[in-house]
């Protein structure tokens, strides 16, 4: 397959990562936010000017539409998935994409954040990106890579296969979603609109990653509530709430269990946000892990040092809510593998040497698998995401959209 794609990536690319799509976990509504529209619409534009059909906005804020069949013959229905989210994390507004063509190999420096340095000696896979053409932002905000790059593949691969008739594939579902970076992306709706057999996300990393196996993830909601009182007449009556909620952070155990010191089959806890007054404090923690055994032992871990922390303090109330939010795709795909192993035969027909590791995160094939649509996660060439040392690879972007394309003949031919 020869066709080049490496112009209209681009161009999708920095046209998408300059809008403003952050989610927002406070938020009760689906989008969590007004902006993901923004995104949302263009799409919907886009995939009716390249002549997809019923193209749908749902009420939930996904954008779904079809790829007609070329083919007579009965297959599976696949879909291609990204989301227009961006993470809460960092900045995201008023992005500056920035195309560094034909890499030379060295760092990589940022007009607005003179001090930033995006190294190859600190990032070992951009080492071997001399020659290919690498976007980043400007220094002060992240890229949006995650997942605009999968985005910017699954329009490209879509826009190919629409236009291009002659290639024999079956019925294909094109999906974009919201609020994935805070768990959300899949709403209960999802699967049955979405009516397919096998789906991928379009929301991985290095070239030639084909992920079944992600982390298990439930969150923790942990509230202290003291007792508030003017602190000139506090003496033996105030109960702060901060105080309480330090002294949690404090015993957890840090040095085993925390993001920072784990990595490989390691789960951890992770203390994301905490706010709160001296009258009442409010801490949010994900947990994770690869097993369920392990995931929930580290909801009873937490609940256990709150109840440790609620005995020393009586007049305060604490309380710790665990909260399911995704499970480990394998324990599903390991009982059909088709849609693993088709990925790897498109690669190894494309010349893309494939590999699948266990990855520290999630995605909205997460939870489609569980609801009983598996979906496997395909690469994108994002790397650094959630920060403003960010950055892509154009080329492998076009990989990626390659392997679509060739999976969509794969699966044609299921048949």
């Amino acid at each position: 397959m020869n066709v080049q794609f490496d112009q209209e990536l681009e161009d999708r690319l920095v046209r998408y990562v300059r809008i403003d799509t952050q989610s927002d976990e406070s938020s009760p509504t689906s989008p969590s936010t007004e902006i993901q529209y923004d995104l949302l619409r263009l799409l919907q534009d886009e995939l009716q000017e390249i002549g997809a059909q019923d193209v749908t906005l749902t009420g939930y804020g996904a954008v779904i539409t079809t790829i007609p069949a070329t083919v007579a013959t009965e297959t599976p229905t696949i879909a291609l998935l990204a989301h227009v989210d961006t993470a809460p994390a960092f900045h995201a507004s008023g992005v500056k994409p920035m195309v560094h063509r034909n890499y030379d190999g060295g760092d990589i420096h940022f007009p607005d954040a003179p001090g930033l340095v995006l190294s190859p000696k600190e990032s070992p896979y951009l080492a071997g990106k001399a020659g290919e053409d690498i976007v980043t932002a400007g220094g002060t905000t992240l890229l949006g890579a995650d997942d605009k790059a999968g985005i910017a593949i699954v329009m490209a691969a879509a826009r190919h296969l629409l236009q291009n008739p002659g290639i024999p594939h079956g019925p294909i579902r094109i999906c974009f979603t919201p609020d994935e970076e805070i768990g959300r992306g899949v709403h209960a709706d999802l699967p049955g609109d979405l009516n397919v057999d096998f789906a991928y996300t379009l929301d991985g990393a290095e070239k030639g990653e084909i992920v079944y196996e992600t982390f298990s993830a439930d969150k923790a909601t942990v509230q202290v509530k003291g007792v508030s009182i003017h602190p000139g007449q506090a003496k033996d009556k105030l109960v702060n709430a901060l105080h309480l909620a330090a002294k949690i952070v404090d015993t957890m155990p840090q040095v085993t269990l925390t993001p920072e010191t784990t990595d490989g089959r390691q789960g951890f806890i992770h203390l994301y946000q905490m706010r709160g007054t001296a009258a009442e404090a409010e801490l949010n923690f994900i947990l994770r892990d690869f097993e369920p055994d392990l995931l929930e032992a580290q909801g009873k871990l937490i609940q256990q040092v709150c109840a440790t922390i609620q005995a020393t303090e009586p007049r305060a109330q604490i309380t710790c809510t665990i909260t399911s939010q995704y499970r480990n795709m394998r324990y599903w795909l390991e009982n059909d593998m088709r849609p693993v192993e088709l990925a790897r035969e498109a690669c190894r027909q494309l010349g893309i040497e494939h590999f699948s590791v266990p990855i520290r995160g999630g995605t909205d094939g997460s939870r489609l698998t569980e609801k009983g649509v598996p979906t496997p996660n395909l690469f994108t060439g994002m790397q650094n995401i959630h920060g403003p040392l960010e950055w892509v690879s154009i080329q492998d972007m076009a990989a990626a959209t390659r392997m679509c394309i060739k999976l969509a003949e794969l699966w044609g031919a299921e048949g």
